[in-house]
């Protein structure tokens, strides 16, 4: 038995002063007031040293970090990622695939179900399940992206990627030919159903919504825009996804909240009119994360984009933004500093909305009896200084924001 306490407990609704977090076998067994409640007899002491004790962070959006990329396809690629994500606090990660050959999304997707066999602790943030993002991405989309390895939906490539049963979360421009039978066999299979790189107007995003797609990747990031589908169709001007997600109260969402991607309205107005139960952070962080400034692939090492990290973020010259090189603390600090969002907010959309989003909110996302023992001790400025995964401490040594 291991008894957190010594700190703040944030749960989803609220913060518990002097709280602690009784966990037994890997798994929250109570979660008491430490001023009306003893110490169990025996127990192993976990002191929060008066900061904060919060679930481990979920990744919905990830592509790798520490020089690798999960498109590297190998496990090693794999396991230096996870491990750099369980240093700034992500417990469960969805490894996301970019755009690129058929034989190199299969690679990943096999990497990622080798080292989530392996199920070792050593190994980092746990993989509950692979985000399978490109390569059907809009052509005029791609952003980052290798338009090289763009392709509309292909029944005999998805149906024997989702047969190996670690794709958790399914992603698909609205737009393209084939859309509506890819959500269709996602739906089949259980996955979180998304619509990203996309120049999707109201009415495509409505069927797909029909077909059971309920999430949209980063918003305001290579997403369609009223202007841009007036350029696509024509007039009258139609909506695009920003009003589809934003009308739509089962629609979800996830902002990149590094203070590069989005200025601080952007951030505020999406959590204020999504909430905290739609709203998801995520990283969408590259390998270019705790490397020095310089030049890197983005994808596959041996043929994906070159972009720039200048240490604050991803970017391809006169191109744009090329994803986020910081991790998931510094999404929660950032939230907290740049927007009206509290802790117990900026936690929750770090943690249980994006476990509930995914469909493992029953294990995982919250400090609540029964849940998998996924713990931060956080200090007073939020920043991560101890990780436990299912109870055990991960000592992949804590890296700065």
């Amino acid at each position: 038995m291991t008894v957190f306490c010594n700190g703040t407990v944030v749960l989803p609704d609220r913060m518990l002063e002097q709280g602690m977090v009784v966990s037994r076998n890997g798994v929250v067994s109570e979660v008491l007031n430490a001023d009306k409640a003893q110490v169990p007899a025996g127990a192993t002491i976990v002191d929060g040293r008066g900061g904060y004790i919060v679930p481990g962070y979920v990744d919905l959006h990830v592509h790798g970090g520490a020089g690798a990329d999960f498109m590297d396809g190998t496990a090693g690629a794999v396991i230096t990622a996870t491990q750099a994500h369980a240093r700034h606090g992500t417990t469960t990660i969805f490894p996301t695939t970019t755009t690129g050959s058929r034989e190199q999304v299969e690679a990943m997707l096999r990497a990622c179900l080798r080292v989530r066999s392996e199920g070792e602790i050593t190994h980092g943030a746990r993989i509950e399940g692979v985000h399978f993002y490109g390569p059907y991405f809009a052509d005029d989309k791609v952003g980052c992206h290798s338009l090289e390895g763009r392709r509309n939906p292909d029944p005999a490539e998805y149906e024997a990627d989702f047969d190996l049963e670690i794709i958790r979360i399914a992603t698909c421009a609205a737009e393209l030919p084939g859309a509506g039978a890819f959500y269709g066999e996602a739906a089949r299979r259980g996955c979180l159903i998304t619509c990203g790189h996309s120049n999707a107007s109201w009415s495509e995003m409505q069927r797909a919504f029909d077909a059971g797609m309920r999430h949209v990747d980063h918003f305001w990031c290579a997403m369609s825009s009223v202007p841009s589908i007036r350029a696509r169709l024509g007039t009258p001007s139609q909506g695009s996804m920003e009003q589809f997600v934003l009308m739509q109260r089962e629609m979800s969402t996830e902002v990149i909240a590094d203070g590069c991607h989005l200025a601080a309205e952007l951030l505020e107005f999406a959590w204020v009119m999504k909430g905290v139960d739609r709203l998801c952070l995520v990283t969408d962080a590259n390998r270019a994360m705790d490397m020095p400034p310089g030049r890197y692939r983005f994808g596959p090492e041996s043929d994906g984009e070159w972009f720039v990290s200048d240490g604050k973020v991803g970017f391809q010259p006169g191109a744009g933004l090329a994803s986020s090189v910081v991790g998931m603390d510094s999404m929660v600090r950032n939230m907290v500093g740049m927007t009206s969002a509290g802790i117990v907010e900026a936690v929750r959309m770090a943690t249980l909305t994006p476990a509930e989003r995914a469909g493992i909110g029953g294990s995982t996302g919250s400090l609540e009896a029964g849940k998998r023992s996924d713990i931060l001790l956080l200090d007073r400025s939020l920043e991560v200084k101890r990780v436990f995964i299912a109870g055990v401490e991960f000592n992949g040594g804590m890296s700065g924001g």
